[in-house]
């Protein structure tokens, strides 16, 4: 499983002395977008310069534990196949100490000139699942 860590921003900690919401998908983000790039070789900036855009459609998020100041967070990222063929679910889970804090799936698909379309890295690894 593919996995970044990162130690908890203090700028992200609300008023209660936990990690504000808003924050989860954020770590969540950096470390999808870090897979992309270090396990499927995709560089999405580069992409976007020959038009494909790469974008979330929806997710669902679900808290199971704040984070606090001073956690270390591992967050992981999976890729799975999702029912509609243009389109695929990254699961993902923030982790402090192995109990799982959060977990969401991110239902993302490539643009290319306007249309849905999986880019064959993609299609590669989850062939391979």
């Amino acid at each position: 499983m593919f996995a970044k860590h990162y130690d908890v921003d203090e700028k992200h900690i609300d008023f209660q002395g936990i990690v504000d919401g808003l924050y989860y998908p954020f770590y969540m983000e950096w470390t999808r977008h870090a897979y992309m790039r270090e396990a499927l070789g995709i560089d999405i900036e580069e992409e976007f310069k020959q038009g494909r855009l790469y974008m979330v459609l929806e997710y669902s998020l679900r808290f199971r534990k704040s984070l606090q100041k001073g956690d270390r967070l591992e967050v992981t990222c999976a890729l799975e196949k999702n029912s509609k063929r243009n389109r695929v679910n990254f699961v993902q889970q923030i982790r402090v100490d192995g109990v799982t804090c959060a977990e969401a799936t991110f239902v993302c698909t490539c643009l290319s000139n306007g249309r849905p379309s999986m880019p064959d890295a993609v299609m590669n690894a989850l062939n391979a699942l």
